[in-house]
């Protein structure tokens, strides 16, 4: 809904920009200048044609563990906390969101701010860095939107709306009914029971659009992925879906390969490891669950493995943590396809590059974002170069990289698609993707198709 009101906006020619004060996501994104924020406000920013910064998302939440995440401000790491330790600076967090929204409401009409979760989390009232708490400080009004698909609309609202306080009731000037499947006919006698119970004017009854496709923010969204079979004699792939997973938006291109959490009768013909958060607990996790032995048994029958980032790092003999930047765990050892050692550094690298193919003939926009320093023990054909230094593996079936974003290259996946399918004696799967604009411009017309364009204006442009 926020990046459909800023694609809305945009097109009526306004200056607009997105801001989520605190995002939580392993799916993350490098700006320019080199800091770190969520996948979905870099989505959001494009939707608004803009580049992404760091004020748009100036703290983002990488979780490490079951009760403690790494905290990123203003796109560099801060430190990792515990979520005990995480509210204990809450002062010191709120002036940094505070001044990043100030710099972005500077510079254009209007900022359209994301909330988080519910909004009546009665014990995070005081400590809620996100919601109606920041709003009401920087006087802004908020939209409440509900998801019909997960069931409990009218106790979402209703009971939402009950819950706020006074002033915060009064911010709240209409409420949404998301993601409606089948005839919205059938709702009208709900919308007014809900209007007429919440107090508050509906702006829209908006439906379900599987056609619309936006980068996820985290692994959730994997539970619903659509996903196309492959056709006969076209290649099978499969995506290792990892604890700690991390940017699995490096695999959107990829629209007919499935996520697996063990290991299978079959042999895919390419196997991929994705990005990660705790690589040395999701290394662990390979080894226990049998799907380390099942990557090796399925490379020796032919299947190619592929390594992205974290990924990368396990596709060696061993990937240690002497600091404890990621875990406690230490050391895992790793599939040594790749002779190689890695070793996690408490500085971490983020950086977006411009990168060509080994070959050199395809051209493509990548980023980095990682603890860790990979050693080989002697050089093995690169996967590319950048800025004419080798970078990663490509070698007897194995294909290893630090650079997320180069498989969402249609040119460059083509290639190494081509290339296996060629080993395999199967046709690749045809790469085919939407450009994001007219995604954005879809979202667009979803909204304003469905949206009390009147209503919103009188509430929230005036």
């Amino acid at each position: 809904m926020a990046t459909a009101i800023c694609r809305h906006l945009r097109r009526r020619g306004l200056r607009v920009a997105p801001f989520k004060a605190q995002n939580m996501s392993l799916n993350s994104y490098v700006c320019r200048d080199g800091g770190e924020i969520g996948r979905a406000q870099v989505a959001q920013a494009e939707a608004c044609d803009l580049d992404p910064t760091t004020d748009m998302n100036p703290i983002l939440l990488k979780s490490t563990s079951d009760v403690g995440s790494q905290v990123i401000v203003n796109g560099k790491v801060w430190k990792n906390l515990s979520a005990a330790s995480y509210f204990r600076e809450f002062d010191s967090l709120l002036k940094e969101v505070l001044a990043a929204y100030r710099r972005l409401a500077s510079e254009f009409d209007f900022v359209v701010l994301e909330g988080a979760g519910g909004v009546a989390e009665l014990n995070l009232r005081e400590r809620d860095l996100v919601n109606l708490p920041l709003a009401t400080q920087l006087d802004v009004p908020a939209l409440l939107v509900a998801d019909i698909d997960r069931g409990g609309v009218f106790a979402s609202i209703v009971g939402t709306c009950g819950l706020l306080e006074p002033d915060e009731r009064s911010r709240v000037r209409s409420f949404a009914v998301n993601r409606f499947r089948g005839d919205p006919g059938l709702f009208e006698s709900g919308q007014t029971m809900l209007e007429e119970r919440a107090d508050k004017p509906c702006l829209g009854v908006f439906p379900f659009a599987p056609d619309i496709h936006l980068d996820e923010e985290d692994a959730v969204s994997l539970d619903d992925r659509p996903r196309g079979q492959p056709a006969d004699g076209e290649l099978d792939i499969a995506i290792v879906r990892l604890p700690y997973i991390s940017n699995f938006t490096d695999f959107r291109l990829l629209t007919t390969a499935r996520y697996l959490v063990e290991p299978t009768v079959d042999a895919p013909d390419i196997i991929i490891l994705p990005g990660s958060k705790n690589t040395v607990a999701d290394l662990r996790w390979l080894h226990d669950s049998g799907l380390a032995q099942w990557i090796l048994d399925c490379h020796t029958t032919q299947s190619a493995v592929w390594g992205v980032c974290g990924g990368y790092q396990m596709l060696g003999r061993e990937v240690r943590d002497p600091h404890g930047v990621e875990s406690r765990l230490g050391a895992a050892q790793g599939l040594a396809l790749i002779d190689s050692e890695t070793t996690l550094l408490a500085n971490k690298t983020t950086k977006a590059v411009a990168a060509r193919s080994a070959a050199g003939d395809v051209a493509f926009a990548a980023y980095e974002i990682h603890m860790g320093e990979t050693r080989q023990s002697f050089e093995l054909p690169p996967f590319a170069f950048v800025e004419n230094e080798p970078e990663g593996i490509n070698a007897n079936g194995v294909v290893g990289t630090y650079l997320h974003g180069a498989l969402e290259s249609p040119k460059l996946l083509t290639r190494l698609l081509g290339d296996v399918a060629k080993r395999r004696g199967k046709c690749p799967p045809a790469v085919q993707a939407l450009p994001k604009a007219e995604h954005y411009d879809r979202l667009a017309d979803w909204f304003e198709q469905s949206a009390d364009i009147a209503l919103f204006e009188e509430l929230y442009l005036r």
